[in-house]
């Protein structure tokens, strides 16, 4: 077999058209590859969809929500999860965050304190006894659940957490908007929601920041108060013991050591209010009554007013600057793609506000054109940490050419022969890029280009590199112990190396198997697996063909 490949090879290097024919088809295929990821065939993301045994979902209802609306809201949602036949259990907060969990960390979720916000966490039976992924379960899911229980309060932001499979982010896509007017950030922020929620495969989206809503405020009038014969703090107390409870006596128990705290207040039906209307909270307050200092029952409408007002926003900073976030979560897509559609559409459409200057990459500068104050729209979440990510990963792999050149340069003395052994490791990212291709084809969700995917390539060019080695050292050998001409050199070494190369090869190819199934190391898996195949193909054929083209007796006198 191996003097069949060896005549194969010397029917091509023997053959100037045959040789340029393969480079042409090399090169040809190299450009197929990379044409890939623009074209969006291949399409890149920091890490996939992670199969969890559990996930959260946030139940933000507008600013001034009563509790009960929230409950109500929640019930909703936890009528549908019960449904679920793969559900084990689950548990509802109201009012507050869940406890602490590995994407609620970075989400904020124990910082939730108000009526208006709750938490469901819904666990799972294990991953390896259903045949539905947790991602696909969120995604059939959501849009059901926020048909359904959205309406119910108008307004409402139901949203689905996953534990994240990389880095935890506040979420896919943050849009940081930046300005010194409360007012123009708020307007400017509901501008990028509405190209947002337009956007093909954003869910999810949202503005963290409180709503300017109506609502009563309850005031003691101070000078009724001393004509009555009363006081602010039995004013006040009233009012706490009668909507939030105190303890007002104790009870002895034999059974404790310790006296048991009387706590009072108003049943749940007593605190309600029909509507949100002064007459209507007007009424309610009548009917609870102070006794002054001369034994008189007094309303505590006589000495309170309740007036209508706006809601005071609480005021958004980061490193000191003013701002506001706008989120977006991808539905089994990559974050990129979609922010860049996004970004075409407020660059098309903003300009009737505002004059737009693009800072960086995507980051943009808008200036209102009527009162002129600056705005600043960064993008963060997963979007940038996959930005940075492959940016840094790019960063290892130009480097590591570049010391692989450098080496091969003092071993060789020769840049040509240097750059024969980079041009056949770098074109090990033909078969990376065509082996997601194919498994994309073959696999129900998309098999995405991830940053372990880029990690297998980096590690394929000290692979590719040593295979390239081997078979110049051994061309050496054999031009200058043996006297062989250089063609027949070349296909007797590539020949008789073959062997350790494709035994080299079929070890990591079935190494690798063992990690193209795992959700997040598939990437690398994958590269390992295809890049090798690749590597091999090249060393044992294009690189051949290369040092045929080259002046080998020139270079290898050099090195002497």
């Amino acid at each position: 077999m191996y003097q069949k490949f060896e005549n194969y090879l010397l029917s091509i290097l023997n053959a100037p058209s045959k040789k340029k024919k393969l480079l042409w088809l090399t090169l040809g295929a190299f450009i197929l590859s990379i044409a890939l990821i623009p074209t969006q065939l291949v399409m890149a993301k920091m890490l996939p969809g992670k199969n969890n045994d559990t996930y959260s979902i946030y139940i933000d209802l507008p600013s001034g929500s009563s509790i009960e609306q929230t409950r109500q809201t929640s019930e909703c949602v936890t009528a549908l999860l019960q449904k679920e036949p793969e559900a084990l259990d689950m548990e509802v907060f109201l009012g507050t965050g869940s406890p602490l969990d590995f994407a609620g960390l970075i989400k904020g979720s124990h910082f939730k304190n108000n009526e208006n916000v709750a938490e469901i966490v819904l666990n799972l039976t294990k991953k390896h006894d259903r045949s539905e992924p947790s991602y696909r379960m969120v995604q059939r899911l959501r849009p059901l659940i926020q048909k359904e229980c959205e309406n119910l309060t108008p307004q409402t932001s139901i949203k689905f957490i996953e534990p994240p499979a990389g880095p935890p982010t506040m979420a896919a896509i943050v849009a940081e908007i930046y300005g010194n007017d409360a007012a123009g950030i708020r307007h400017l922020s509901s501008r990028v929601k509405e190209v947002l929620v337009k956007t093909p495969g954003l869910v999810d989206i949202d503005i963290m920041q409180d709503e300017i809503v109506d609502k009563l405020e309850v005031r003691v009038n101070s000078d009724k108060i001393a004509r009555s014969g009363l006081d602010i703090k039995h004013v006040n107390d009233t009012l706490y013991l009668a909507y939030e409870g105190m303890p007002i006596a104790v009870k002895n128990s034999e059974l404790t050591s310790e006296q048991i705290p009387l706590f009072l207040v108003l049943s749940p039906e007593g605190k309600k209010f029909s509507s949100k209307d002064v007459n209507e909270v007007h009424m309610k307050l009548s009917s609870l009554r102070l006794m002054n200092t001369s034994g008189m029952m007094i309303p505590l409408t006589e000495v309170v007013e309740i007036t209508a007002v706006k809601s005071n926003p609480m005021i958004v900073t980061k490193n000191l600057h003013q701002m506001t976030n706008v989120l977006a979560e991808t539905d089994m897509l990559s974050q990129v793609y979609p922010l860049m559609e996004a970004r075409n559409v407020i660059l098309d459409t903003f300009t009737n506000e505002y004059e737009i200057h693009k800072i960086g990459l995507f980051n943009l500068e808008l200036i209102d054109k009527k009162s002129k104050e600056r705005y600043e729209l960064l993008w963060d979440g997963e979007m940038e940490v996959t930005l940075d990510t492959f940016v840094d990963l790019g960063g290892a792999f130009i480097a590591a050419l570049i010391l692989i050149f450098l080496l091969m340069v003092i071993y060789y003395k020769s840049f040509v022969l240097s750059g024969i052994v980079l041009l056949g490791s770098f074109l090990s990212i033909v078969g990376v890029l065509f082996g997601h291709l194919i498994m994309d084809a073959f696999t129900a969700d998309t098999f995405f280009l991830t940053a372990t995917s880029l990690i297998g390539f980096i590690a394929l060019i000290g692979i590719s590199s040593r295979n390239s080695l081997l078979l110049i050292d051994f061309t050496k050998s054999l031009m200058i112990d043996k006297k062989m001409e250089k063609k027949e050199a070349i296909a007797y070494a590539a020949a008789t190396r073959a062997k350790p190369i494709f035994l080299t090869a079929a070890a990591i190819i079935l190494a690798s198997t063992l990690l193209a199934s795992d959700a997040v190391f598939g990437g690398l898996g994958i590269s390992l697996i295809f890049g090798t195949i690749a590597a091999v193909i090249s060393s044992l054929i294009v690189v051949p063909v290369l040092l045929d083209n080259s002046d080998l007796e020139k270079h290898f006198k050099s090195d002497e």
